[in-house]
Parts: structure tokens; C-alpha cells; sequence
């Protein structure tokens, strides 16, 4: 059978040929690897690529004398959580990411356009999450910096396609993260497994839900996969549920932001200080700095839940959006 492979085949394989760096060398078969079209004809060619990517990763670490190399997957945190976006092809990861972020991945209608992460900062009220535009997931190929990205996130979005049999791709992106040892809090881990599990919190959205009556589409996906993840549809194209989406990720990351102000000044409502859900003032003033959890003289809170310029205790539980006068 005939490999028939497309134009940015070629192109990805002349930078191949014109890079001088085992990096720069990877980065080009990658994209070969990820345009190539996938049917029996290209079987030989895709062992042959991965081959190479294997000797190149060798090459770069051995140049490098074996530490640890950055690639295009070692995405430096930003923001209150880093939130991969994951699933398999042509589903809109590229779509949503470029729709919500300030980030301008290549969106296209052909599966496999995305090649590398791509981070962008989806804004929520005073605060922004770190989403990122991931290669897709499938049996053929999982590409394993990205699972070791999805084991750093903090949690994790796996974009379905509600009218290209949904129920069948999350089960799939699901088993190809428990083939890994990435498991949601809503799955039960196997108890033989001989390394640590990684847990993350885990978001399911359905996108293509353009119209008002695609809700039933929802509603029957939700059913027949009978997942117990938190979920939402959404469409890219419309913008329905995008705020919603995002309120998610809010809540999923469980954590709350409190605010510091001076003794007779008023709080900056612009920076606030984000930590856990279930933090207490101790926990807040050894995250303002070490020297603070000593020093600590007293502190005073403006809230919902308390009086104006309550005094508080250290073990006291902070909520959001309260505003804490420390005083050392």
C-alpha cells in the first residue's frame, strides 16, 4: 500500500534534513510522525521515524552528559494551575485554547495538526489558569513527554467530540492514562500496581454542542458512558458554556484567593495571594515569607463570614476573597 504522505511531510522532513541539533532533529521527525496518514502503508516508516527519534534522545542526552534535557513539553508553571487539554485528534483542543487564552495555536479541520504543547493564560475574575494545547492521544502512539506533563499538571481537561462517539473516546483516553499510571479521583487505582500511581483532578468537556438542542446529545453521552468526572459541553465555534468551563476549572482546582493590606491602607484586589481550599493564617503567613510565621504579632480579617476587623487566631480557616491585615 502506498504511504501517500502529504506536502508537510516533506516540508518537516527538508528541516530534518537542514537541522544541526539532535533537538532541532527530533522536533522535525515529531511533526513527520504526527502529519503522516495512518493506515497499513506506513507502519515501516513509523517504526523507522520513532527509531530515530530514539537515537536522537540518546544523542542529546549523552551531548549533555546526561542530565535532564528541556523540550517542548517542559512547560514552566504559571498562573493558579497548569491545566493540559487532552483527548484525541480533531476534537478542538487547538480551538478552545486559541479561543480562551492568548495563545495562537494552529487550528485545523485535518486530525493531528498539533505537533507541540502550546500554553496560553485563560483569565477568571483577578486570576488566570495555564492552559495548554497538547498532540493528540491515541493507541498508535502516545507520545510519553506528554504523560509526563499531564503527571506534573495540576489537573487535567480531556476534550471529547459529542458527535464523533464520545463515549468511546473518553474510555480510550482514560485507558491510555491508566496505561500510565494516571488515574482520576473518581477511578479506582489497581491495587498491584508496582510503581506509585499519579492522581489527578480531571475535567470532561464535550465540545460541538453548537446548538440549544444538542443539550439531548449531552445528556445521552453522560448517560452511556456513565462517567462520575465533573462535566460541561461546550462549543468552540458558538462560545456556549465557555465562562461556565472556566467557573469549573475554579472550583476543580480547589483553592481560594486571599488578599493583604497594611494597617490603615487598602487592599491590592489585583494580586491576590492563592492557596489551598482549607488553608489557615499560619499557612498564609508562611507563604508570604518564613520569617513571617515567627514574627506574627496578630492579624485582623474583612470578609463574608466574619465582622470587619475581627481579630483571628492563627488556626483560623481562610475563605475567598478575604482581605487579612498582618501585623509583625
Amino acid at each position: 500500500m502506498p504511504a501517500n504522505l502529504p506536502p508537510d511531510y516533506f516540508s518537516a522532513e527538508q528541516r530534518f534534513r537542514e537541522a544541526k541539533t539532535p533537538e532541532e532533529k527530533i522536533e522535525a521527525l515529531e511533526e513527520m510522525l504526527a502529519v503522516m496518514p495512518k493506515h497499513k502503508g506506513t507502519d515501516k516508516l513509523k517504526a523507522m521515524l520513532r527509531e530515530r527519534i530514539s537515537k536522537f534522545r540518546e544523542q542529546a542526552r549523552v551531548r549533555k552528559g546526561g542530565a535532564k534535557q528541556k523540550t517542548a513539553y517542559s512547560i514552566d508553571r504559571e498562573g493558579a494551575a497548569q491545566v493540559p487539554i487532552i483527548g484525541p485528534p480533531n476534537t478542538g483542543k487547538s480551538s478552545l485554547v486559541r479561543l480562551i487564552t492568548n495563545a495562537s495555536p494552529e487550528v485545523a479541520d485535518f486530525p493531528h495538526s498539533t505537533h507541540k504543547p502550546t500554553p496560553g493564560m485563560a483569565p477568571y475574575e483577578n486570576i488566570q489558569f495555564q492552559l495548554i494545547d497538547t498532540p493528540p492521544m491515541t493507541r498508535e502512539y502516545l507520545e510519553p513527554a506528554l504523560t509526563d506533563l499531564i503527571r506534573r499538571a495540576d489537573m487535567v481537561v480531556i476534550l471529547v467530540d459529542l458527535f464523533s462517539d464520545p463515549v468511546e473516546q473518553l474510555e480510550e483516553t482514560l485507558d491510555l492514562l491508566h496505561g500510565v499510571r494516571i488515574f482520576s479521583q473518581a477511578c479506582a487505582v489497581p491495587g498491584d500496581l508496582k510503581k506509585p500511581p499519579a492522581i489527578r483532578k480531571m475535567l470532561v468537556a464535550a465540545n460541538k454542542m453548537d446548538r440549544p438542542e444538542d443539550r439531548e446529545y449531552l445528556d445521552i453521552f453522560l448517560e452511556l458512558s456513565g462517567t462520575r468526572l465533573p462535566s460541561i459541553g461546550i462549543s468552540t465555534r458558538t462560545g456556549q458554556n465557555i465562562m461556565a468551563f472556566i467557573e469549573m476549572l475554579f472550583h476543580l482546582a480547589e483553592i481560594i484567593r486571599v488578599y493583604t493590606k497594611r494597617p490603615g491602607k487598602e487592599a491590592d484586589k489585583t494580586t491576590p495571594f492563592i492557596i489551598s481550599e482549607g488553608s489557615t493564617l499560619d499557612d498564609l503567613a508562611g507563604k508570604i515569607h518564613n520569617d513571617f510565621v515567627n514574627k506574627l504579632k496578630y492579624a485582623r480579617i474583612w470578609g463574608k463570614s466574619v465582622r470587619d476587623g475581627q481579630m483571628i487566631q492563627r488556626e483560623y480557616v481562610l475563605k475567598d476573597g478575604d482581605i487579612v491585615e498582618l501585623a509583625v
